[in-house]
């Protein structure tokens, strides 16, 4: 209807409003009586009993995710309505709006229809128009470009093809040429009560129909659906008094500047694939700094894991042009530069950070521990992600070379994700209700990937520490790793 076609969290935030309105002519309906629906015992036989992530992919693949019991024929022509989330028109405007472009298409005695010039249109016995209404009226006192943002789509089925026929003309040929304006469908899963596995297989749709990832892409999304925790586990951080402070790894950004302690103990997660880190200000005064490493609770049994005898947690020596002070020059750095492995198949399992004295100064530099997929191939390029009021470089070098020497109009906001973690920290463990102080030095943005950034199988295969503004923040490398698996011909011989 609205020509939503990705992860439905994201087209969520990126909508404010929906509407329509149209003519709706049903001539006939075909139904099926509830009676008559029984699947086939093949189509039974096809569940998996188990949550195998392969056969459910194929079962989907094959027999799809609803069945069709009905249908309406006849014609309709409506017009639909989707606000953007950057649009600052209230409801009643669009509704108003709404009420004239149907009035003008419906009622006009011409039928005729000014059409922008940025309209789509496509042929498939319905037709789409879409326009985009863009109001731009640039305030002095605004930041940035206040916009009203608004996608009008309008369709057509049944009745004749021919897009230049007024509203009225089309309707005269519904009679003689409808075709299907609705359909009715049950779930599948309704009707496999009592077959072994059926619950699984409705997991499997219902998080195929949540974040839509490419069917042939399925088996694999299936595999990385497992529950994400964070490592160290909240209960297991100390927030009272400790008798042994447990590092004098330390800190300072200025003369009289606060210490930032720091938790050099290694995180490892084991043979568990890593999916998101983030920077962490622990103890019961929020001033020790620490790395958190999000990983999901099991290895998917497509992959297989071997420790990286390279990787472990290596000291690398850096050149000193990635050492960047976060404040004053002569007192603390950080170490910037890119931590990754050579091997194309190597994902991070662990992370630690450390604190070495050169000369006058504390450097804080990130070590991070690598394992290597067996069986394996990357399919796509490694990105780079980070908080998002962080830019993609740090320094004073990296900031002139991205920014133009001109000025630059701020961006609006985006809009806030969609969140239905029922978790009890979803956002991760609770913070003071006065923020830490140190938090000025220190961006703790959670940087995650999960199966909302399609296809819903990234891991991490890097990462770095950046400075940006005066704070220590994070840059992390994710890769695309996916099972070779044999040919469905060469099981089926065996």
């Amino acid at each position: 209807m609205f020509e939503f076609s990705g992860c439905w969290q994201k087209d969520a935030a990126n909508t404010k409003t929906l509407a329509f309105d149209g003519v709706f002519i049903t001539l006939y309906s075909v139904a099926l009586e509830k009676s008559q629906i029984v699947l086939r015992d093949h189509v039974k036989k096809a569940v998996p009993s188990t949550w195998e992530p392969a056969a459910l992919a194929r079962f989907i693949d094959t027999y799809g995710t609803h069945i069709i019991v009905g249908v309406k024929m006849g014609g309709k022509d409506v017009i639909y309505i989707k606000q953007q989330h950057s649009s600052t028109l209230q409801p009643a405007d669009i509704q108003k709006r709404l009420k004239d472009m149907a009035d003008k298409r419906f009622l006009d005695a011409s039928g005729h229809y000014n059409l922008a010039p940025e309209q789509v249109f496509q042929s498939d016995k319905f037709e789409i128009r879409e326009q985009r209404l863009r109001f731009a009226s640039n305030s002095p006192s605004s930041s940035y470009a206040q916009k009203e943002d608004i996608i009008s789509i309008y369709k057509r089925r049944g009745g004749s093809d021919n897009r230049n026929l007024s509203h009225n003309d089309w309707l005269q040929t519904v009679q003689s040429e409808p075709d299907v304006i609705s359909m009715s469908f049950i779930p599948i899963t309704s009707l496999l009560n009592g077959v072994p596995g059926s619950g699984f297989l409705s997991h499997a749709i219902n998080l195929y129909l949540r974040y839509k990832p490419p069917v042939e892409e399925l088996h694999q999304f299936l595999e990385f659906q497992l529950p994400r925790q964070w490592a160290p586990v909240f209960s297991e951080l100390p927030l009272g008094p400790q008798r042994k402070q447990q590092s004098t790894a330390s800190l300072q950004f200025s003369f009289m500047g606060p210490k930032l302690f720091v938790n050099i103990t290694p995180v490892d997660v084991g043979k568990r694939p890593v999916t998101g880190l983030r920077l962490y200000l622990e103890g019961k005064r929020s001033n020790r700094l620490a790395i958190h490493l999000q990983h999901l609770s099991s290895l998917p049994k497509i992959f297989q894991l071997v420790d990286d005898p390279k990787g472990n947690f290596c000291q690398e020596s850096h050149d000193r042009k990635y050492y960047e002070r976060v404040y004053w020059k002569n007192y603390s750095h950080v170490c910037t530069a890119p931590i990754e492995s050579q091997e194309e198949l190597s994902i991070v399992t662990g992370a630690q950070l450390q604190v070495e004295n050169h000369g006058f100064k504390n450097i804080l530099f990130l070590r991070l521990r690598f394992s290597t997929v067996l069986g394996a191939m990357s399919i796509k390029h490694p990105e780079w992600d980070g908080s998002p009021r962080l830019a993609p470089k740090s320094g004073l070098i990296s900031t002139l070379i991205s920014h133009h020497f001109t000025t630059v109009q701020k961006p609006p906001p985006g809009p806030a994700d969609v969140n239905i973690n029922s978790a009890v920290y979803p956002g991760g463990p609770p913070i003071p209700v006065q923020a830490p102080k140190l938090l000025k030095f220190v961006d703790t943005t959670e940087i995650t990937r999960g199966p909302q950034e399609v296809p819903g199988y990234w891991v991490v295969s890097g990462a770095r520490l950046v400075v940006k503004k005066g704070r220590i923040s994070l840059l992390v490398k994710y890769s695309l790793l996916t099972a070779i698996l044999p040919d469905e011909d060469d099981i089926d011989e065996h």
